[in-house]
Formats: structure tokens, C-alpha cells, sequence
């Protein structure tokens, strides 16, 4: 397992922060926690389309090699 990174995760919110679901994960990874946190309010401002009362940013740590991974998988899918 390789080094930590951290990604966004947007969270839509049924009222007033509870009852949350995960909307989206952002692509941009963060070396530090801190800068993931520094960045969650502009990516709430670009993200905001979605139908939730709220909506919030958490940061998520995330393995990179996970997440190609991932993504590799996605791409298989979407080809078959």
C-alpha cells in the first residue's frame, strides 16, 4: 500500500447535515488532509447541482493505486 492521498467528497444531506449520502468524489488528489480541507469550500461552489437541502465536503483518504484502479475497472465496464 502506497502513500495516503486525500480526495472530496461531496455529500448531499437531507436536513441540516444528517442523513447523508455520498453525491460525488472529486478526481483532484491532496498530499496533506489540510490542503484537501483548504479546498472544500470552492469545491462545494462548483458543485452545487445537486438536488440534496444540503450539501457538504469531507475529506476522504484515498490510496492512489486504489483509485486507478478503479477507474481502470470503470473504463472496462463503460468498453463492454
Amino acid at each position: 500500500m502506497g502513500p495516503a492521498v486525500f480526495v472530496i467528497a461531496i455529500l448531499g444531506c437531507a436536513d441540516g447535515g444528517s442523513n447523508c449520502t455520498p453525491v460525488a468524489t472529486l478526481q483532484t488528489q491532496y498530499a496533506t488532509e489540510a490542503q484537501c480541507v483548504a479546498a472544500t469550500g470552492a469545491a462545494l461552489l462548483d458543485n452545487s447541482n445537486f438536488d440534496y437541502p444540503t450539501l457538504v465536503a469531507r475529506c476522504r483518504s484515498a490510496n492512489p493505486k486504489t483509485a486507478d484502479a478503479q477507474r481502470q475497472g470503470a473504463e472496462k465496464r463503460r468498453r463492454s
